[in-house]
């Protein structure tokens, strides 16, 4: 078999969290009861004419800046014609020759590298209703509540080489929308969709090989074995004599199989012309220049910054960085410059992870500050206290509030560090476990576990455990 590259490309589809649709005042929401946020405008009635949603421009734009994209302060929309019974006017309304974004780049990482995808265009758009499919009505209904939601399509550049790469861009793209606020991604409501392009070639080879498409594939999981089984499919053609057309398929998870839909449409199909409902989109520069400076710091930028600067792993780093309240937690405590970035990570992804999802609350909602996590860090970092002790603290802290010292001294949990104390400590345990010292001196060294182990023990778990190994070490050997 010869050695073939898959090539990939992904066009992205975003509800943007408005409040209104994209051309009527209709309410922006999902899950409400079915064609009770239409009207004449997003039903496609005749004679109506849609008005834009400002709103709509200045997410693109944000989004834009996100993903370096040239802004084009000038351009327009298009009607994009096709037929299918959710888009009752036989359109829609879209972008085509000139997007409000594009020649853009996203980077992020995979497997510990810097990949770099080009972004060809951001343009706005409608979605269409959706169809509903049940046992109790013949046929199907439709529900055009989701008529006139505005989307964003976000088109990559051919630029992925594998499903892993992907995953990660697509990753990536999704906590973008998500830290600039603009779309909730929640991929269970439809919120985020995207359709995946795949190709094969020899390794080497100047020309793409001909693509397929898989349309509205729902989750990135799919999207992952969507592409693996299209690459094989693709490449068991060609190794058979055939020959690979373009086409459209429908990607079926549970059978983890694609299915042809219909022959590949080219931009020719959907007779494209100018909206002539709506006026060209003008956009002041001020505005785009002021809407660049509403980006904050992104998380494909945290990652690696994470990584490099603190030594984080790709997964600890990405964990952190794609959670907007614990990237800010992490970068504050960070800035005190109290403790260790890594103690810092444990604690974020470990006990504080698992308290906010055992009670559904936000850090912010917690008595947790970033002061407060520094100092108990700090507490164990110096062996004031011990980590367990530190997790009790912690307890406290979320359950009742107060001061870490306050709460380490009430519950009487410092740590012993008197080198007298342990030594007499020690002698006391030593004097009742002679078995254990001949074992450790008849070469069991598991028995200086045990030892240090009952040390603890008899002192409560108050003595300094780094102390008492080093003692219980040096009186074995003396």
């Amino acid at each position: 078999m010869k050695d073939y590259e898959i090539v990939i490309g992904l066009e992205v589809h975003a509800e943007l969290n408005t409040e209104s649709k994209i051309f009527c005042d209709c309410k922006n929401a999902f899950g409400l009861e079915v064609n009770t946020q239409v009207c004449p405008v997003c039903m496609g009635m005749p004679g109506t004419l849609p008005t834009l949603n400002e709103k709509v421009v200045d997410y693109a734009i944000k989004m834009g800046h996100a993903l370096n994209c040239t802004i084009n302060n000038i351009c327009k929309q298009d009607r994009k014609n096709y037929f299918y019974p959710d888009l009752p006017k036989a359109y829609q309304i879209s972008q085509a020759d000139v997007p409000l974004c594009e020649n853009g780049s996203v980077e992020f990482m995979v497997n510990g590298e810097t990949k770099t995808v080009g972004i060809t265009r951001i343009h706005i758009e409608e979605d269409a209703g959706k169809l509903l499919h049940d046992e109790a009505f013949s046929g199907s209904l439709v529900d055009l509540n989701r008529c006139g939601v505005p989307l964003i399509e976000i088109v990559s550049e051919p630029d992925i080489r594998s499903s892993a790469e992907a995953k990660a861009y697509l990753e990536t793209i999704k906590s973008i929308l998500q830290y600039i606020g603009i779309s909730d991604c929640k991929m269970q409501e439809g919120s985020i969709r995207c359709d995946v392009n795949v190709s094969v070639r020899e390794k080497g080879a100047a020309e793409f090989g001909t693509r397929s498409e898989m349309k509205n594939v729902n989750s990135f999981s799919a999207a992952v074995r969507g592409i693996e089984y299209e690459a094989k499919r693709q490449i068991e053609l060609l190794e058979s004599g055939g020959t690979v057309v373009q086409e459209t398929r429908r990607w079926d998870d549970p059978k983890g199989m694609s299915f042809p839909m219909r022959s590949k449409e080219d931009a020719q199909d959907y007779r494209y012309f100018p909206e002539p409902d709506l006026l060209t989109i003008v956009v002041d520069k001020e505005r785009i220049k002021a809407l660049k400076e509403q980006i904050p710091e992104l998380p494909n930028i945290k990652i690696k910054r994470y990584v490099s600067d603190y030594s984080l792993s790709q997964i600890d780093a990405t964990l952190i960085a794609e959670d907007m309240e614990k990237s800010s937690l992490f970068d504050l405590c960070c800035s005190m410059n109290k403790c260790k970035p890594k103690s810092i990570s444990n604690w974020i992804l470990g006990d504080i992870s698992k308290y906010t999802n055992e009670t559904g609350k936000l850090i912010s909602e917690t008595n947790l500050t970033a002061d407060k996590l520094c100092s108990l860090i700090e507490k164990i970092e110096k062996s004031v206290i011990s980590n367990s002790a530190g997790k009790t603290v912690f307890e406290e802290l979320m359950k009742n509030n107060g001061d870490i010292d306050s709460i380490i001294n009430e519950k009487g949990l410092a740590q012993n560090s008197d080198s007298d104390f342990i030594e007499k400590l020690v002698k006391e345990v030593f004097a009742e476990n002679e078995k254990s010292i001949n074992d450790y001196k008849n070469g069991k060294t598991n028995a200086l576990g045990y030892l240090v182990g009952q040390c603890m023990k008899a002192s409560k778990g108050k003595a300094n455990p780094g102390i008492v190994k080093d003692t219980v070490t040096k009186m074995l050997q003396s």
